[in-house]
């Protein structure tokens, strides 16, 4: 029997993921609340260099702990330098913008960060290696990022009183850290799997802290649905087209039991061709889920959100205005055309 929930957002709700196209803050602020209404987003935007991409946003920021660029990546330092400071200016510009066009909105505003096991597969400790290899390292960057969210949530909340945050882990490695596919510095052999319990246990430990709804994204095939839900995930993000039928009884028993699923059906580029003349065309995917797993068509409304494949920064601007409309208009589809 479903224990279906209602969730902060309307019925047939669509978003983004994360990323964007360019380096205009303000236009991009202006693009996201403007296509998508009903569910807007704190967007980052990549192309402005390091520091504005996703894991030199989040590293910036960790409390108490710092990282800077190397040639190889981003790697754990003694003090906050250029790099730091550089990331969080560059998120408080995105702020700066957010609040800007979103004077007067109530409602559900999704911000992002990775997750503490991709984080942990990033960030390199002082000899090169990453910190994944290290369980005391994992634990340490698990709590900075705890506090880290908490003080993200509450000034997302400053800039947009009406704001209800929802927050988005990006995890694209946990199924790596999982199976223990970790490439290594040298790239020659493999981090060891960490335990299922381990991963979950940190998962649950920052779902708890941040004290908002959190979905994990994964744009990664096998996303571990079960261990999320776990974890305390409100809903799972993930890319429709990877999806398969082995993940059915997860992907079941995860919305019988309330859970969201962000579907992501619409390209991230425009090199991966149009799918976007038909919005019900788009969710058709979803619908045959739906069939297969014998639920409501009348609950998809209510369980599914509509969003691109993955980020967009690999979009031109044109394109991901474009994705982000057409993402409304299919996820209002949902609501009007369930069956």
């Amino acid at each position: 029997m479903s224990t279906q929930k209602s969730f902060g957002w309307r019925r047939g709700a669509a978003t983004g993921i994360g990323s964007m196209p360019g380096g205009d803050a303000r236009e991009t602020a202006r693009t996201v609340t403007g296509e998508l209404e009903g569910f807007p987003f704190l967007a980052e935007l990549p192309a402005r260099g390091p520091g504005a991409d996703m894991i030199g946003r989040t590293a910036g920021m960790l409390a108490d702990i710092y990282a800077r660029v190397e040639p190889s990546g981003w790697r754990i330092g003694d003090r906050p330098g250029r790099d730091t400071k550089r990331a969080r200016a560059w998120l408080g510009e995105d702020l700066d913008a957010l609040e800007e066009f979103t004077q007067g909105y109530t409602g559900p505003l999704k911000t992002q960060v990775v997750g503490p096991w991709t984080l942990a597969a990033a960030l390199e400790l002082h000899g090169g290696e990453a910190a994944l290899r290290d369980p005391g390292a994992c634990r340490d960057l698990a709590a900075s990022l705890a506090e880290g969210v908490r003080e993200h949530l509450a000034e997302l909340r400053r800039r947009v009183p009406g704001a209800e945050p929802v927050l988005q882990l990006d995890e694209p490695s946990v199924t790596a850290v999982l199976r223990g596919t970790v490439k290594t510095a040298s790239g020659y052999r493999t981090y060891r799997a960490v335990d299922r319990a381990v991963v979950e246990g940190a998962l649950r430990a920052l779902i708890d802290a941040a004290g908002v709804p959190v979905v994990v994204h994964s744009c990664a095939p096998e996303v571990p649905v079960a261990l999320l839900r776990r974890a305390g995930a409100t809903g799972v993000s993930l890319d429709f087209s990877l999806l398969t039928e082995r993940q059915d009884d997860a992907i079941g028993e995860a919305v019988e039991g309330g859970a969201a699923l962000f579907a992501g059906v619409v390209p991230g580029t425009d090199r991966q061709g149009g799918g976007m003349s038909d919005p019900g065309g788009s969710v058709g995917g979803v619908r045959t889920l739906w069939r297969r797993l014998g639920l409501s068509p009348g609950t998809l409304a209510d369980s599914v959100v509509i969003t691109p494949a993955c980020g967009l920064a690999g979009a031109s601007p044109g394109y991901a205005r474009r994705a982000l409309a057409h993402c409304a208009r299919a996820a209002r589809t949902l609501v009007d055309d369930p069956e």
